[in-house]
């Protein structure tokens, strides 16, 4: 039901009920038991941390480069390097989008906006939204993702960045992949306040704002400059003692996790029943209104800085008048 009070609820096809979550791990006192049922949440039933997760597992065991031959810049394994992130990109991406957009498996069930994603339209690449999407995402994502991974394995390889195996440090080995994601929402919030900087914004951010109304191909769909930005979160494990698993799924779940994240979807349908978890509402609404929820729902950053939309009215009046104070 539409609430009265609330100009924006009729632009919603669909929103979630209540304020939008944050992680119970920095409230105060502690939740423990919120706390366990926010990871049960998040690693347990299939989202895109457990599709990141299996997919990197996969990836690693089947068709993984030996580390011993990243010693030396190769076509061999660098090709390798560029299939695994290309490869499960388009599938992901492109599978979501032709089930979700073009064959409307499953209708206007959950999708957040009302609108289509849009064609002849000036202000993307091509006049269409989803070939500019793609194109940033296959032409710019993809290549600066490549080249900082081949730096990387090429590191470990050579002894320069310190790496680990599952049989010398099991412990640690779990609990930095388990880490990831953390680490991934704390960077992700600084790069993304910088990139909201008015001067940056204008001129590189505002390629992937083209996309109010998101879909898949939207995730990573960024101008070159911000994709240098973006991708430098693996570089931590040029510090951190990894493994090569560690950093291919770090680069799933920042490559692919996006891809469900900007779904425009919250949940993923099969029959009559709700089988994953897809788009985050916290992140839509940073496309909505654009001054708001920079960073992540796992660090709540946004609460703590003042720029947390909980999908109030009261939000959005606070967000446009913050917005403005920006840009005038």
């Amino acid at each position: 039901m539409t609430d009265v009070h609330d100009a924006e609820a009729a632009r919603w096809n669909y929103r979630p009920k209540g304020p939008v979550g944050l992680n119970p791990l920095f409230n105060w006192p502690p939740r423990p038991a919120a706390v366990l049922h926010w990871y049960k949440g998040a690693w347990l039933p299939l989202t895109s941390l457990t599709l990141c997760m299996v997919l990197a597992v996969v990836a690693y065991m089947t068709f993984f480069p030996a580390l011993e031959t990243m010693q030396t810049f190769a076509p061999g394994w660098m090709f390798r390097i560029w299939l695994l992130n290309m490869v499960p990109q388009i599938l992901v991406a492109g599978g979501l989008h032709w089930w979700l957009y073009m064959r409307k498996g499953q209708g206007m069930y959950k999708k957040f906006d009302r609108r289509d994603l849009t064609r002849g339209n000036g202000t993307f690449t091509f006049r269409n939204q989803v070939l500019d999407n793609i194109w940033w995402t296959l032409g710019s994502a993809m290549t600066v993702a490549t080249i900082y991974q081949w730096l990387i394995y090429w590191a470990m390889a050579n002894g320069y960045a310190p790496v680990i195996t599952w049989a010398a440090a099991p412990v640690w080995f779990v609990i930095w992949l388990m880490l990831i994601p953390m680490w991934s929402g704390f960077h992700f919030y600084w790069v993304h306040r910088l990139e909201h900087h008015p001067k940056l914004y204008k001129h590189v951010h505002a390629v992937h704002h083209r996309n109010v109304n998101i879909g898949p191909w939207s995730g990573i769909s960024n101008h070159w400059y911000e994709n240098t930005l973006y991708f430098t979160t693996y570089f931590i494990h040029l510090i951190v003692p990894s493994h090569p698993l560690h950093l291919l799924f770090h680069a799933y779940f920042q490559q692919i996790s996006p891809v469900l994240s900007h779904s425009g979807f919250e949940k993923l349908k099969a029959g009559e029943t709700d089988a994953a978890r897809a788009g985050d509402f916290f992140h839509q609404l940073h496309h909505r209104y654009f001054e708001c929820n920079y960073g992540t729902s796992e660090i709540p950053f946004d609460k703590w800085f003042g720029t947390y939309h909980d999908g109030s009215a009261e939000a959005t009046t606070r967000t446009r008048a913050y917005k403005k104070q920006m840009y005038t």
